[in-house]
């Protein structure tokens, strides 16, 4: 199975984005694990933009 360049680039981007993590860094953890920090980023995200 491939994964999308694309949507490789986006997910990158919005965790160096949001923890600073190096590219290499985000693109060693596993897909799950990636999308994983994705979600819980997104998690925070909502939070803080909902006062709580």
């Amino acid at each position: 199975m491939t994964y999308a360049p694309a949507r490789l680039y986006e997910e990158v981007a919005y965790v160096a984005y949001h923890f600073h993590w190096q590219r290499e860094e985000i693109l060693d953890l596993s897909h799950r694990e990636r999308r994983q920090w994705v979600r819980e980023i997104a998690r925070i995200n909502t939070r803080v933009n909902e006062g709580g």
